[in-house]
C-alpha cells in the first residue's frame, strides 16, 4: 500500500553554475553545473532528506512512534533520520557499527544533540548489523513501542520515489541534460535518478559501501519506471573506492580542494568528493566530453568531514600561516 510523503525538505534544491571547477576538470564554461542537495534544509541538508519524506511518511500512516535505522558512526542517513524523527515527534534509534568512544565529532555530534539514542553493533558486516536492528526493532516492541525499521541509507523502491522527484527538478532546472553524475553507495539516489531521467543519463560513482551496489540500484529503479533497468545497462565507475569507504584516497583529497577552491563548495571525503574524482576521471577517459550539459549532484556529507581525522588533518595543512 501507497502512503504519501511528509514534508520535512526544502525543494526544490537549486542549481548552479561551476564554470571555474568545469574549467579545471577539463569541460567548458557552461558544461558544468552543481544541484544543491546539501541544501535540503533538515538537520544539516543532504540527499536522505528526500528519501525519508517517503519512508517516515509510511511509517507514521502505519503508526510508528520510533524510527530505527542502521549505518556507519559517522553515518549522514542517521543523522538526517534522527533530524526527522524530531520534526515528526518520533523517537529515533540508530544502529551503529562499531564501538563507542572512537570518535564524538562530525555527525556522532550532531545525532546526540538531535536526541538519538545509538545502540552500538560492533564490528560486523552488513547482515550482522541488519540482525543488530532487527533485535533492537523486537526489544522495542517487548517494551510497548512501536518501531519502524528504516532500510539502510534509507533506500529502496519506496525511498527511492524522492530521487525521481529529483530527476524531475534536473529535466525542468536543466534543459539538455546528458549527465548527471552522483556518489552511488547504497544505490536508492541512483535508482531514482535513473528512473527518473534514464539510464544513458545517470553516471554513478561507487564510494564502497556495498561489496557491489549495482544490483540494488536496479532492483530499486526497476518498479519506477518502463524503461528496462539492468546492472549492464546503468554507468557505474569502481574506480574511486581505493582502500576502503572510511580512506581518504589523492583523488579524492585533490576533489576536496578543488571544489572548495574554484568555487566555494565544501564537499565530504566519502560520499561527494569520491563522486567528483568519478567525475574527474570520467572527463580525462571520455566519458563525460566537453560541449555537453552535465550536472554534479551534490548530495551533502558534510559533517562527516569534522569526523574524519585524515580529511581535517589535509584542510588544516591548507591553512598556510603567512606574515604579511
Amino acid at each position: 500500500m501507497s502512503h504519501p510523503p511528509v514534508q520535512l525538505g526544502t525543494f526544490p534544491t537549486p542549481v548552479e553554475p561551476a564554470p571555474r571547477l568545469a574549467a579545471a576538470l577539463g569541460l567548458g564554461p557552461d558544461d558544468l553545473w552543481v544541484k544543491r542537495d546539501d541544501l535540503t534544509g533538515l538537520g544539516g541538508g543532504g540527499n536522505k532528506t528526500r528519501k525519508l519524506e517517503w519512508l517516515a511518511g509510511a511509517a507514521l500512516a502505519e503508526g510508528a512512534d520510533t524510527l530505527v535505522t542502521t549505518g556507519g558512526p559517522q553515518s549522514n542517513h542517521a543523522r538526517l533520520t534522527a533530524a526527522a524523527a524530531g520534526r515528526l515527534g518520533l523517537d529515533a534509534v540508530l544502529v551503529l557499527r562499531g564501538a563507542p568512544g572512537r570518535s564524538r565529532s562530525g555527525n556522532l555530534a550532531l545525532d546526540g544533540l538531535l536526541g538519538a539514542r545509538i545502540s552500538w553493533a560492533g564490528d560486523v558486516d552488513q547482515a550482522g548489523l541488519d540482525a543488530a536492528a532487527a533485535e533492537v526493532c523486537a526489544r522495542l516492541r517487548a517494551g510497548d513501542a512501536r518501531p519502524a525499521l528504516i532500510p539502510f541509507g534509507g533506500s529502496s523502491t519506496l525511498g527511492a520515489q524522492g530521487y525521481v522527484r529529483c530527476g524531475e527538478e534536473l529535466r525542468a532546472q536543466v534543459p539538455g541534460l546528458r549527465t548527471a553524475v552522483v556518489a552511488l553507495g547504497s544505490g536508492g539516489t541512483m535508482a531514482g535518478l535513473v528512473a527518473a531521467l534514464g539510464t544513458e543519463s545517470v553516471l554513478g560513482v561507487d564510494v564502497g559501501a556495498l561489496a557491489d551496489p549495482a544490483p540494488a540500484v536496479e532492483e530499486f529503479a526497476a518498479p519506477l519506471t518502463s524503461e528496462k533497468v539492468t546492472v549492464r545497462r546503468l554507468r557505474v565507475r569502481r574506480d574511486q573506492v581505493g582502500s576502503g569507504y572510511a580512506a581518504l584516497t589523492g583523488p579524492v583529497a585533490e576533489a576536496l580542494r578543488l571544489a572548495a577552491r574554484t568555487e566555494g563548495i565544501i564537499l565530504d571525503p566519502t560520499y561527494t568528493g569520491r563522486a567528483l574524482a568519478g567525475l574527474a576521471a570520467a572527463v580525462r577517459d571520455g566519458d563525460v566530453r566537453p560541449g555537453e550539459k552535465t550536472v554534479f549532484v551534490h548530495t551533502g556529507g558534510l559533517p562527516g568531514l569534522f569526523g574524519h581525522a585524515d580529511a581535517v588533518a589535509y584542510a588544516e595543512e591548507g591553512a598556510v600561516t603567512h606574515d604579511l
